[in-house]
């Protein structure tokens, strides 16, 4: 459904720099969140140190231009966006930005901080020409739980300020395990309040999926019965939309194969299946032995590091189904790794909802200026902001998938799960509210717009509907109308003149 609510939002902040005028500093404020609504929807990649960040983000970049080692630079704040022409710029604390050269060995982003330290560095802005990054700034975040107090503060600090909204509008949080450290995190960076982060906008991934079978061709099958049981997970489903996981080493060098990493896996798969099941017992068989002829040792190298055994083992596998030439073998691993899902959820979750994202980060960035700096003839700001956020449908949606996932409401199972659905907790296209399929045409969304919203109805009717559930029922209907009014323009659009 279309979002009216950020014209409402751009409206509030013009009166509110119209109340703070002689306030430079509040002045400012408001002008960065307004600015926040027209520029694209910031998502931070967030997790503890050596989950993964930097790999999975190359990977949906589908470049190798965020630095994978544990270099000074893994330690500070970077930022992705799009830009015609590539430039990397450093932000320190205090004094003026500056250029950074741009380099690339063995054909990754190399950056070069000139003496500078991470302590001394606000962030790091790369503008990138990539076509990911169009609608979406990514923002690659230090680990969590580092052993230098410093570098955890930094991410903390820039996901969960105090007073003040998070810089940025959703995170995809990586993890190995379900660990006590993850969960506290994401419980810090949810809040239930519409204005505020919360469960909406919070991304699980399952990282290095492929080393919790070992490296084995299965460990993907293995990694999606773990992450469907932290799905279930009543301490992790009220804090994030859903868990998927990722091989992320693997989507990172699939998005960029390159002409050698297919030539590497031609020769492996032109084995003979004993020996070559022998040569891929472990890393040091596969790095030590001479054979198959033609593959050197630094290429056997490369190959692992770029692909790991499970990779290798799975190319080596399609190679042998079929996939014989390098477009269509890149995108199968590419499939396999995880990573189409992921995309798919990060597109049906944040980026359908994007105006509606940046609209609460702007609010609760208001909400927190009137707490913070309160004046005379700020009254009628506080009650533009209380309708926005009472009344505005995309916050009334995102509000009750909240409580949906948290403290629940007393609706029969099958009905909630439904509402969860209808109001966007699998996403929010049309068809996916309905369960339907993607070619899913108006006519077949509307007859099943027609046919839930008629069942709704009789909920709310029904004398014995529980009277906290009454929000629930007006809320679905209201989304239900919504979709019935877009079906049905879309409709008249399509008929013939």
């Amino acid at each position: 459904m279309k979002t009216p609510t950020v014209p409402g939002v751009a409206e509030l902040i013009r009166e509110a720099l119209s109340v703070y005028r002689d306030d430079p500093a509040a002045v400012a404020t408001l002008e960065g969140y307004a600015g926040r609504l027209a520029e694209p929807l910031r998502i931070a990649v967030a997790g503890m140190v050596k989950a993964g960040k930097s790999t999975l983000l190359n990977a949906i970049i589908g470049e190798e231009i965020a630095p994978t080692d544990t270099a000074e630079c893994t330690r500070i704040v970077t930022w992705y966006r799009f830009a015609h022409s590539p430039r990397i710029t450093l932000e320190p604390i205090a004094g003026e930005p500056r250029l950074l050269p741009l380099k690339r060995v063995s054909g990754r982003l190399v950056f070069d901080l000139g003496g500078a330290r991470a302590e001394d560095v606000e962030r790091l802005v790369v503008e990138w020409p990539s076509e990911s990054l169009r609608n979406v700034t990514l923002i690659d975040t230090p680990g969590i739980a580092s052993l230098s107090e410093d570098v955890s503060a930094r991410s903390v600090r820039f996901l969960t300020p105090d007073d003040a909204p998070s810089q940025a509008d959703a995170v995809v949080y990586l993890m190995r395990h379900m660990h006590a450290t993850d969960l506290r995190f994401l419980e810090s960076f949810k809040d239930t309040e519409a204005g505020r982060s919360g469960t909406v906008n919070a991304i699980a991934v399952l990282s290095r999926a492929d080393e919790i079978g070992a490296g084995r061709i299965d460990s993907m099958l293995s990694a999606g019965d773990i992450a469907e049981r932290y799905r279930r997970d009543p301490s992790l489903r009220k804090l994030a939309l859903g868990v998927v996981p990722v091989a992320g080493l693997l989507a990172q060098s699939a998005r960029s194969m390159r002409q050698s990493d297919f030539e590497s896996l031609a020769l492996l798969a032109a084995m003979e299946r004993p020996e070559r099941e022998r040569l891929l017992l472990s890393a040091d068989r596969f790095l030590r032995s001479g054979i198959p002829e033609g593959l050197t040792a630094d290429a056997r190298e490369q190959l692992l590091e770029r692909f790991g055994l499970f990779g290798i083992r799975l190319g080596i596998v399609l190679f042998r189904a079929g996939f014989r030439d390098p477009t269509p073998l890149a995108h199968e691993l590419a499939r396999r790794s995880g990573l189409d899902p992921l995309l798919g959820m990060l597109a049906g979750q944040f980026h359908a909802r994007a105006d509606a994202l940046k609209a609460r980060t702007a609010l609760v960035g208001v909400e927190a200026l009137l707490r913070t700096s309160p004046r005379v003839g700020s009254g009628h700001l506080a009650a533009a902001l209380e309708r926005l956020q009472v009344n505005a449908h995309e916050f009334r949606e995102l509000r009750l998938l909240a409580t949906l996932r948290t403290t629940g409401v007393p609706l029969r199972h099958d009905l909630a799960a439904e509402a969860e659905r209808i109001i966007g907790g699998d996403g929010v296209a049309a068809h996916i509210r309905f369960g339907l399929n993607p070619d899913a045409t108006a006519e077949d969304i509307g007859a099943a717009a027609h046919q839930v919203l008629h069942r709704w109805r009789l909920v709310a009717e029904n004398p014995l509907t529980d009277r906290a559930a009454l929000e629930v029922c007006r809320v679905v209907v209201r989304s239900c109308e919504g979709v019935l009014a877009e079906s049905a323009g879309l409709h008249l659009h399509r008929q013939p003149a």
